[in-house]
């Protein structure tokens, strides 16, 4: 079906009509959603305990930073990017190099940066 058929991905996004279109251009190109999660808590135990290959992080989730979720997914060598409405200069110095989409994006725009993610396999 293509280069993404069955990944398993972990949405991480608090705005619920965003959320479900990064799911749909998920599953259009291939995707199988592992899960899909609003707040801070509950993204850090997705990603400490969940099996997916590939997580997209909303940068800010009702005003708290995702930065502990990459630091997990970090540890764990899972390829991760960041979605946000604030472009790459609004990420730490630590993260940097990682793969950004800037809000609004297209379902191209997201396959591109999927591209990125696992190409960089930004690890510990």
């Amino acid at each position: 079906m293509g280069e993404f058929s069955d990944l398993k991905v972990l949405v991480v996004e608090d705005e619920g009509v965003v959320a479900l279109l990064i799911e749909d251009m998920l599953e259009d190109l291939g995707c199988r959603i592992a899960a899909s999660v609003a707040r801070l808590p509950e993204a850090c135990a997705a990603a400490a305990g969940g099996e997916f290959d590939l997580a997209v992080l909303d940068v800010n989730l009702a005003g708290q930073p995702s930065f502990p979720v990459a630091e997990i997914l970090r540890k764990r060598g899972i390829p991760f990017m960041f979605s946000t409405g604030y472009g790459s200069a609004s990420l730490p110095q630590e993260y940097a190099g990682c793969p950004v989409i800037s809000k609004p994006f297209s379902a191209e725009d997201l396959k591109q940066e999927m591209t990125v993610a696992f190409r960089a396999r930004i690890l510990p």
